[in-house]
């Protein structure tokens, strides 16, 4: 039977009755101190997860493994995170499973690039290129963190992707950047027949430019937007109704398959409504 209970070098998330949230690295003879007494680590060690632990003055924490979302929400950043409900729809809505290959274009802090290689497993293989290298470095320190080591199917590359010279065989391209209008050509030539293209952004006027520049490259599908939102709920018996905060807009998706070379993307019959163009157009 394996060992699941705490061990020294285990990651800990400690949450206290009002619901804050701690984050100690257990180390043999260490101490964690609060503003109501000490916690001393050798305490842990040997515990279930979901147990209670007190400090020497009897203040009380729940005591559990980190989830990922946990991780990614506390992690260093360099640049602003893709948050976990975005992670969590990037990954079903591209199909992010084992064995296939990923090109990735926009690093930041690493957090879509954890869930992309756990994702991915073993068999399956990560390329990220990031444009800053001290947004790689923090990357790096964050994967090799959260993993314990590099894993050996991710490969990290500084510069820009329409720089880089690829072979068309990824299964899927993510591109999280400020204009990933100017690399739909490339993602077109790294991607195979049926592969997924999928963008995440911030702003309409983005949304708009590279849906335009996904039709203009004629290789595509026709792109599919969304953007998610979640609420939560407060319970106390009969007393059932919305949180007064939830976490809204933080970017758009859009979705796009490549088509087999040479074959021309079936239009979509519809008519556009008033406005949607200029009248130059």
């Amino acid at each position: 039977m394996i060992d699941r209970n705490f061990r020294y070098g285990d990651r800990v998330q400690l949450t206290d009755a009002k619901g804050k949230l701690y984050s100690i690295t257990l180390t043999a003879g260490g101490e964690w101190h609060t503003h109501k007494g000490m916690l001393k680590h050798d305490e842990l060690v040997g515990l279930p997860e979901g147990s209670i632990v007190k400090t020497n003055q009897d203040l009380k924490f729940q005591a559990f493994r980190p989830l990922l979302s946990d991780f990614v929400l506390s992690m260093p950043r360099g640049a602003t995170i893709v948050y976990p409900k975005d992670a969590a729809m990037i990954l079903g809505v591209a199909d992010i499973k084992p064995g296939i290959r990923v090109l990735e274009a926009g690093v930041g802090s690493g957090a879509l690039s954890i869930s992309i290689l756990r994702a991915i497993a073993d068999t399956g293989y990560l390329h990220s290129v990031e444009v800053r290298e001290d947004f790689a470095e923090i990357s790096r320190a964050n994967i090799e963190r959260y993993f314990g080591k590099v894993p050996k199917n991710w490969q990290l590359t500084i510069g820009a992707l329409q720089d880089q010279v690829l072979d068309a065989d990824f299964d899927r391209v993510l591109l999280d950047m400020l204009a990933p209008w100017e690399c739909v050509e490339i993602a077109s030539k790294a991607l195979v027949p049926g592969g997924v293209l999928l963008a995440y952004v911030a702003t309409t006027t983005q949304l708009s430019k590279l849906a335009e520049a996904i039709k203009e490259c004629g290789n595509f599908t026709e792109p599919e937007s969304s953007e998610t939102i979640v609420r939560g709920w407060h319970h106390e018996g009969l007393a059932v109704r919305p949180q007064h905060r939830m976490i809204a807009h933080t970017g758009f998706l859009i979705f796009a398959r490549r088509m087999a070379p040479g074959v021309a993307v079936l239009q979509r019959r519809r008519r556009p409504s008033k406005g949607s163009y200029d009248l130059a157009d």
